[in-house]
């Protein structure tokens, strides 16, 4: 995902040592590798939910097809709208 090399990761560490200083950089480092730990188990549930929603078996396509038919025979039913005349809409 993210291409960094090991010089980019010594960067990061001395300006972290630079800002934080030693006392407080152990703790930080500890933080933030829980908090990347917890974002790629929730990454992975997340995968594993989608995964187990695919795999789902097919739903069965007749009542979805008599549906179908039954909708879009109603709309072309519907599809020829009355003749009304001006008057008649505005109520005069």
């Amino acid at each position: 995902m993210f291409e960094v090399g090991f010089t980019e990761l010594l960067l990061v560490g001395i300006v972290a040592l630079l800002v934080l200083g030693p006392e407080r950089l152990p703790v930080a480092a500890r933080t933030v590798g829980r908090g990347l730990g917890q974002a790629r188990r929730a990454m992975q549930a997340l995968r594993a939910q989608v995964e187990r929603e695919i795999d789902l078996p097919a739903l069965d396509s007749q009542p979805l097809q008599r549906l179908e038919q039954q909708i879009r025979q109603g709309v072309s039913l519907e599809a020829q709208p009355a003749a009304t005349t001006p008057a008649k809409e505005h109520g005069a």
